[in-house]
């Protein structure tokens, strides 16, 4: 059976305290240069206390833990939503020295919850186009936000990173599918193309939804609120090695109503090794 791109690893981590970069004078100047121009005050309290956590700190024994030494990554795409501690910094190449090979090193933000699906399309992408072998998503979110926002945003209870895997498996299929527009319009739409995609899977198939997302008569495990980047990948986390085991389809939703993004990964394994 040919072999196509699959997710072979989920691992997760969360982490207490804060890293000493939060108290690096240069956040301060860093961040005040970037909010100025929008006239948005620091928060000067965090600024002062030293909270938050740094990417790469969170990330780097993940990937080590993921990846032996005889594995090396052709692409590492980190994605975040909530900002780094680290001033300025390029953190995803940080992040490519803790993987073995020398992997192309990418970055994206500024997409809501969307942005780990996003990351994911485009590590698929690399292995299609036979440019990687082995795809690396980076997953990250700390709790600490050093300037007050314009309106309400949501920030995790804990710092988290999560690292993803995308390698070539026989027979399994990964698709990752974004969604914009009229077809999202709606809270019933929404939750209609959700209940779709799920009947598509089969009555075997395990559905894990965001924290947010109703979809009504459908049976599916429901991430809990406080985590809203990282938590519905740590859940996959918790929960893949089971759902393998047991040869069920998989189908993971979020919706981002800031964007008016749906967001779906459907996961069908391959043959029994």
């Amino acid at each position: 059976m040919a072999a196509a791109p699959g997710l072979t690893r989920v691992l997760t981590r969360y982490a207490d305290g804060r890293s000493e970069l939060s108290l690096d004078p240069d956040l301060r100047v860093f961040v005040a240069d970037l909010v100025r121009p929008y006239g948005l005050p620091l928060r000067e309290d965090l600024l002062a206390e030293g909270v938050g956590h740094a990417y790469e700190e969170l990330a780097a024994g993940l990937l080590t833990e993921a990846l032996g030494p005889d594995e090396p990554a052709d692409v590492l795409i980190q994605a975040f939503d909530s900002p780094d501690v680290r001033p300025g910094a390029p953190t995803s190449l940080a992040l490519s020295r803790s993987c073995a090979g020398t992997p192309t090193a990418l970055a994206l933000c500024d997409q809501g919850t969307a942005g780990a699906f996003a990351a994911l399309r485009a590590a698929l992408a690399y292995q299609r186009t036979g440019v990687a072998r082995r795809a690396v998503v980076v997953l990250a979110e700390q709790t600490a936000l050093h300037h007050r926002p314009p309106e309400p945003v949501a920030l995790p209870d804990r710092h988290c990173a999560v690292v993803l895997v995308c390698e070539t498996l026989p027979g399994e299929e990964l698709t990752v599918r974004q969604e914009s527009g009229v077809m999202v319009g709606s809270a019933e739409s929404v939750a209609e193309e959700v209940r779709r995609q799920a009947k598509a899977l089969g009555e075997e198939a395990a559905v894990l939804l965001a924290a947010g997302l109703e979809v009504p008569g459908l049976d599916a495990v429901r991430v809990p609120a406080g985590q809203p980047f990282t938590g519905l990948w740590s859940a996959l986390a918790d929960r893949l090695p089971d759902w393998r085991a047991e040869r069920r389809p998989v189908l993971l939703a979020d919706f981002d109503p800031r964007l008016g993004v749906l967001s779906t990964l459907t996961l069908r394994a391959g043959p029994p090794s």
